[in-house]
């Protein structure tokens, strides 16, 4: 997954073997950046549990990383283009498949695993929840603000139509749906 800075000075991205990683909960996974004026690559994170989506904030303070198998997001805070501090971003109760963010400054999460009823996950602490956690039965995406904050959750209803979510980019008033998995792509119309 790739995320390039406004000015194309920088391009975020991870590189990952998506099956392997799965199989054996694989922490190796890593972000790095490409500096194309300098032709270099740099590791700005790693011990990624299966890195799954970066997106980078409207006002570039931070980047978000998608770590699918911890199910959550990572929220990293940069200064230029280095990284000065993370933390999690949100805990979802299903695995994360890449982030968009909106023109609004909000993000898109697909959801593209384990649908059915969400429930909590045993290694969070007794105090909180998943984010989504009994808010619908077959969630397939959540939209975030900036500061982590749930403000739509796509309901799948039980359906097999658009059955493996995994982006979600919103354009000219509707809701794009695409697939790694599955042979589609589908639109609903974007309700605000």
């Amino acid at each position: 997954m790739t995320q390039p800075a406004p000015d194309w000075n920088r391009i975020y991205f991870q590189r990952r073997e998506y099956l392997l990683a799965i199989l054996n909960a694989d922490k190796t996974g890593r972000l790095m950046k490409y500096d194309p004026n300098s032709k270099k690559v740099t590791v700005l994170l790693k011990g990624l549990a299966f890195p799954n989506g970066v997106a980078i904030s409207k006002d570039n303070s931070f980047i978000l990383v998608a770590e699918s198998l911890t199910m959550r997001i990572l929220k990293l805070y940069l200064v230029g283009s280095e990284i000065h501090g993370q933390e999690t971003f949100i805990q979802l109760g299903r695995f994360p498949d890449n982030i968009k963010r909106t023109a609004s400054g909000e993000f898109w999460v697909a959801l593209n695993t384990g649908r059915g009823k969400i429930r909590r996950l045993d290694s969070i602490e007794p105090q909180q929840e998943t984010a989504i956690d009994c808010l619908v039965d077959d969630p397939v995406a959540v939209r975030l603000t900036s500061g982590g904050k749930v403000v739509r959750v796509l309901d799948g209803n039980g359906g097999n139509a658009l059955d493996s979510v995994s982006e979600v980019e919103e354009y000219s008033g509707l809701l794009w749906l695409g697939s790694s998995m599955k042979p589609y792509v589908g639109y609903i119309k974007n309700k605000k």
